[in-house]
């Protein structure tokens, strides 16, 4: 079996679940914002669960949750404080002899699950504001919750001059059985033949419910095999209730289903078996959920 690296959960709802300012429209940067000392803990608390790889909390650095005046003055210094943020968690467990990656990340510019809302000219300079202001202190970059190919291909422009590894995260239509799709309706697979010709070091699934993840993997594996690419698969679902194609992300907090760490550490075997090697979990999924797939990892010799 090939190793397991333990990606991080849900920066969101465990700021929420701490008691940290939480609402919308702001979503995870009102705690970096007015009390960023929980954007602290909330990374520490993945990383003593067992999370290898942490994630930048930048998801709501952009107009779509600051607003575009608030962008304008602070989107930077606010990406900036969230990359060093967890630079300096990461280095201090690195000072305790653990290895934690940082991950830059590039969240959908316009909104969540919409790609109908794209506008690359639109998100080109919202994302340039990102990589410049967290690039000093990532390892590699993470361009996640990826809609549609017209999201692919504005995050490669965005990062095609760094030199760090780059891993697209698609989120998929949470509709089971069936092709495995974008929410855009395009097909995984052509969504994975061009990150494959983006020479992307990972390809991963994420912010969909678990159970369209195994359809995404197994049709991934596929086009990375045709293309004899060296590309790491990743999964980190969301503990959500399906999202519908009209969804308003600003408009309420989407509901949590009663996903069990023991439940996802489940579907999350399965994804290893197909030929995921770097599980995590994205909106809901607690360091609960961590902890059990890093103590399923430290049970396993060969994980």
């Amino acid at each position: 079996m090939k190793k397991l690296t333990i990606l991080d959960g849900g920066m969101g709802r465990e700021l929420k679940r701490m008691g940290a300012p939480f609402s919308q429209p702001l979503w995870s940067a009102q705690a970096l914002i007015e009390a960023p000392q929980f954007v602290r803990q909330a990374h520490q608390n993945f990383i003593t669960a067992g999370a290898q790889i942490i994630t930048v909390n930048s998801y709501a650095c952009v107009p779509f949750h600051l607003g575009e005046e608030r962008f304008q003055n602070e989107g930077h210094k606010l990406a900036r404080h969230a990359a060093k943020i967890a630079r300096e968690v990461a280095n201090q467990s690195c000072d305790s002899s653990l290895n934690v990656i940082v991950a830059g990340a590039l969240p959908p510019a316009l909104g969540s699950y919409r790609p109908d809302l794209f506008n690359p000219e639109q998100a080109k300079s919202i994302y340039n504001v990102l990589v410049e202001a967290q690039n000093p202190f990532v390892d590699v970059w993470l361009a996640e919750t990826i809609s549609s190919i017209a999201e692919l291909e504005a995050n490669y422009l965005a990062l095609k001059e760094t030199e760090k590894d780059i891993y697209y995260a698609f989120s998929l239509e949470d509709v089971e059985p069936g092709e495995a799709r974008l929410r855009s309706g395009e097909l995984v697979k052509e969504a994975v033949e061009k990150a494959c010709q983006f020479q992307a070091k990972g390809i991963f699934f994420n912010c969909s419910i678990p159970e369209v993840m195994e359809g995404a993997i197994e049709d991934a594996k596929k086009i990375i095999d045709r293309n004899n690419a060296k590309i790491e698969i990743g999964v980190y679902a969301n503990n959500f209730s399906p999202i519908s194609t009209v969804h308003f992300a600003n408009d309420t907090i989407s509901s949590v289903r009663e996903l069990s760490p023991q439940t996802y550490l489940q579907f999350a075997k399965q994804w290893h078996k197909q030929g995921a090697t770097i599980i995590g979990g994205c909106c809901g999924i607690s360091p609960q959920h961590i902890q059990a797939l890093s103590d399923w990892k430290n049970s396993v010799s060969d994980l």
